[in-house]
């Protein structure tokens, strides 16, 4: 079932931004601010060995400067870099993100709150079956 919009037409139809408050558009844009401010946190002595990766891993060793919070060393992530509860867990877009296994999920949702993003576990004839019936839904599809 082949959708009779064009790619043009299909993006003038859906909403551009999302239904957002004024208060809303205000804390995205300090979760944009903090996170340009926080540092990346890597793991402990990943930059001296080759075989540990980069990937955070919270250090438990007993003497561990870093679980220490030593002068110097890297700094450990904690509640206090976290973003505003509100708008916490949105796209960047502001939209709010749905998972969505298989056609009967997208009953519901809100187009102009939510966006829908199609499992990476969903063959192509489900994956075309969801996006057509997104598309008369009026709702956008982040990996399309």
């Amino acid at each position: 079932m082949e959708s009779t919009f064009t790619p043009k037409k299909r993006e003038r139809l859906l909403p551009r931004r999302p239904l957002l408050s004024e208060d809303e558009k205000r804390l995205l844009k300090v979760r944009d601010e903090m996170k340009q401010r926080r540092p990346s946190f890597a793991r402990p002595e990943s930059w001296r060995y080759v075989r540990i990766r980069e990937s955070w891993r919270r250090p438990r060793g007993l003497d561990n400067r870093v679980r220490r919070k030593k002068k110097g060393w890297p700094r450990m992530p904690g509640y206090g870099f976290r973003g505003p509860r509100r708008v916490r867990g949105l796209h960047p877009s502001g939209f709010s993100e749905v998972l969505v296994h298989n056609p009967a999920e997208l009953e519901g949702l809100n187009p102009k709150r939510q966006v829908i993003r199609i499992a990476g576990t969903v063959g192509g004839r489900k994956k075309e079956l969801i996006v057509s019936n997104a598309d008369a839904l009026g709702l956008r599809v982040l990996n399309r």
